[in-house]
């Protein structure tokens, strides 16, 4: 039997990535007509169209998309053998751009500290926050996304992944609110007041709920909202409650004065609830890159440093 061509795996990566000719073409810098001939040695290889016409687009094979992540790992892999290696990255001169994925609260606490201390370092790195439209495995199989940040579900179990702190949830009002003159607030005045929540998906209930629901509680939900930033600002300027992570408003009490926790009341809530632990999580194809190594390093350290949490969960 004759050696099978390797130099098809690149196309076929390109290929199945772009699902486009011409998209592959583009990204391996080839013709159109030298990407199209190079398809038809994949199919007579492999035995399977690859991509077939569907409209005025191409869209890959059943067999095609089982083939995907094992050919950008093969892929990966093989280029990162013939790399020359070295334990230690170049920080100075690493030229790469970070795709991560979190949602606005991570962003709007920490993302300006982890940007210091990447390119304090790194000037020549540059940092892509992408937001979390939902909970998916995909961005890191795909290599669209090359660490995720938030609460692990839903993810796959070849996803690597590091705890970064412990959380807790906490009640927000604005100061003036009924709620904010009590000493101690019951349950059932925190259940009866409207509350604001946040869920990208449009959820009205969590574990907050589960623990009211236990003492025959039901709180009265007036609005949902797709991030903390938001509940926080409609907190602020209403009469509503809003839930919001402690670690979120860590970095607001650094400006009291004139910062959005100046007009706002925090209480603990009259409910128990379990601790959220938020994570970092990435594609074991990554494990060994050593600048990603780093910036995961980065990430953890900015996280310990400027939230003061329990950051020695597991």
């Amino acid at each position: 039997m004759s050696e099978p061509d390797l130099n098809l795996l690149i196309a076929l990566d390109a290929l199945l990535t772009e699902a486009s000719v011409a998209g592959a073409a583009r990204r391996l810098g080839l013709s159109a007509s030298a990407v199209s001939r190079t398809l038809t040695r994949l199919r007579m290889a492999t035995g399977d169209p690859l991509l077939v016409r569907a409209g005025r687009r191409m869209v890959l094979t059943p067999c095609a998309q089982a083939l995907s992540e094992r050919t950008k790992n093969i892929v990966h892999d093989a280029r990162s053998l013939l790399r020359p290696s070295s334990s230690e990255p170049d920080i100075a001169t690493l030229k790469r751009t970070f795709t991560i994925r979190a949602n606005d609260g991570f962003v709007e606490i920490l993302g300006a500290a982890l940007i210091e201390a990447v390119t304090s370092a790194a000037p020549f790195v540059r940092l892509r926050f992408a937001p979390k439209a939902e909970k998916s495995p995909l961005p890191l199989r795909d290599g669209s996304a090359d660490l995720e940040i938030g609460v692990v579900s839903e993810m796959g179990p070849e996803v690597r992944v590091q705890a970064l702190f412990r959380d807790r949830f906490v009640g927000v009002v604005r100061k003036g609110h009924p709620l904010a003159a009590m000493a101690e607030i019951s349950a059932e005045r925190y259940a009866a007041c409207g509350h604001v929540v946040t869920s990208r998906r449009g959820r009205s209930t969590g574990p907050v709920d589960d623990a009211l629901a236990a003492m025959g509680l039901t709180r009265n939900i007036v609005a949902i909202v797709p991030s903390f930033p938001a509940a926080l600002a409609i907190a602020r300027s209403s009469d509503l409650a809003a839930l919001v992570p402690a670690s979120f408003l860590s970095a607001a009490k650094e400006h009291p004065q004139d910062g959005p926790m100046a007009a706002t009341y925090v209480f603990e809530l009259p409910v128990n609830t379990a601790p959220i632990t938020i994570s970092q999580m990435w594609h074991p194809r990554l494990e060994r890159d050593a600048a990603h190594r780093w910036l995961r390093e980065q990430v953890r350290t900015v996280c310990q440093t400027a939230l003061g949490l329990d950051a020695n969960c597991s």
